[in-house]
C-alpha cells in the first residue's frame, strides 16, 4: 500500500462513526477539480516507507475510541493490495468505508462478494454523456455503469455524489444523473472551491460561472430517494 497520509479523527468522513481517514496515493482517472492533486501523481508525494505501520499503530491506540475507518484517496483501489488492507483493519474490529470513483469494477466486486466493507461512497463525475470532459482522459464508461449498479444492488450502506464544477456541468447533465442512478438511496451534491486543484488553467473555465445546487437538488428528488447538500471543506 502506498498511503499519503491519515486523518487521526474524523467526525464528517464516515456518516454517523467517530472514524480515521486513511489516503491512498495514485488515481485513475485525471479531474482537473481535484482538491488533493498531491494524491493524485505519485510523484509528487513520495510516502515514507513505514507509513503503513505508523497508521496500524494509530489504529491500536485508538481502539475503543475509534469506531470506523474512511479509506480514501486518490482512488484506493488500483492499489494491488487493497483487499489485503481492509482485512487487516477488519481484523482489528473496526467498520470500513470506502470511498472509489468506481473504475475498477472487479475490485469493487471482490470487495462486495466479500463483505469486507460496511459504507461504499462512489463519486460520480458527470452524466455519461460527458465522463470524460471531467475525469481529464478517455474511459469506458460501461465500467462506471457496472460499479454504480452494483453498488446499487450490493445490500450495503451507499451513497453517490458528485462535486459541482460550473463551466464542467450543466443543470441538464444533472437531469441525466439523476434518470441514470433512479432509485439510488442518497446522493449528495458538494459545493466545488476553487483552492488547490490538480489544473490552475481550470480557471478560465469556470471564471464568472455558476450553479444553482438547491434548483438541481430539486430536480433531483423525482428520482432519488434522499438528495443533499455538503460544503466542500
Amino acid at each position: 500500500m502506498k498511503l499519503g497520509g491519515f486523518q487521526k479523527m474524523t467526525l464528517i468522513d464516515y456518516p454517523g462513526k467517530i472514524a480515521t481517514t486513511v489516503f491512498t496515493v495514485g488515481c485513475s482517472f485525471r479531474c482537473g477539480f481535484c482538491h488533493n492533486p498531491e494524491l493524485v501523481l505519485p510523484e509528487q508525494f513520495p510516502a515514507p516507507n513505514n507509513m503503513v505501520e505508523e497508521f496500524f499503530h494509530h489504529l491500536s491506540k485508538r481502539k475503543g475510541k475509534l469506531e470506523g475507518v474512511c479509506i480514501t484517496g486518490g482512488e484506493p483501489t488500483i492499489q494491488p493490495d487493497i483487499i489485503e488492507f481492509i482485512k487487516r483493519i477488519r481484523r482489528r474490529g473496526f467498520l470500513v468505508k470506502l470511498d472509489s470513483n468506481g473504475s475498477q469494477p472487479e475490485v469493487l466486486e471482490k470487495i462486495i462478494a466479500e463483505k469486507l466493507v460496511d459504507f461504499i461512497a462512489m463519486d460520480i463525475k458527470n452524466s455519461q454523456t460527458n465522463y470524460n470532459k471531467a475525469i481529464g482522459l478517455k474511459f469506458d464508461i460501461k465500467k462506471i455503469n457496472k460499479s454504480v449498479k452494483m453498488i446499487m444492488e450490493s445490500g450495503i450502506d451507499y451513497e453517490f455524489r458528485t462535486t459541482v464544477v460550473p463551466g464542467i456541468h450543466s443543470e441538464k447533465d444533472f437531469e441525466q444523473i439523476g434518470k441514470w442512478i433512479k432509485g439510488a438511496k442518497a446522493y449528495y451534491l458538494q459545493e466545488y472551491r476553487e483552492q488547490h486543484i490538480l489544473d490552475p488553467k481550470l480557471k478560465t473555465k469556470t471564471i464568472g460561472k455558476t450553479l444553482d445546487l438547491q434548483k438541481i437538488k430539486k430536480l433531483l428528488r423525482a428520482d432519488v430517494k434522499k438528495v443533499g447538500i455538503r460544503e466542500n471543506n
